[in-house]
């Protein structure tokens, strides 16, 4: 499966973004897919994960109550809304997409396909 990430750029804290997550093969509504994100000398981290039904969701901590994943079936794409964003938020995001097992959705090595990455950047 070919990931494509969009939907990053430059907001002020606060804003909002929707990153979204393409992919050409209809085999990604089979998938799981997850948003993790990377910022400048961390190592990438678990943001949300959603089913391949879309009705099982899971976030971080950080990120509950701000963020909404979401899937849209008949655009074939995973979305990000991101709402209060805040300047801890700064990072690459990359969606995933695979089938671990609900308890290890936060485990980045049990996602098989990645797309590029986009870049959030909240300014203060």
């Amino acid at each position: 499966v070919q990931l494509q990430a969009c939907g990053g750029g430059l907001v002020q804290a606060g804003g909002s973004l929707r990153l979204s997550c393409a992919a050409s093969e209809r085999t990604f509504s089979t998938y799981r897919v997850a948003w993790f994100r990377q910022a400048p000398g961390r190592e990438r981290e678990f943001v949300a994960a959603v089913s391949d039904n879309g009705g099982t969701t899971r976030y971080t901590n950080s990120v509950k109550g701000r963020f909404t994943i979401s899937r849209d079936k008949a655009k074939n794409t995973v979305n990000l809304q991101m709402s209060s964003l805040k300047p801890e938020d700064t990072a690459i995001y990359y969606c995933g997409a695979g089938r671990p097992p609900f308890s290890a959705w936060h485990e980045r090595e049990l996602w098989n396909y990645w797309g590029q990455g986009t870049l959030v950047t909240v300014s203060s």
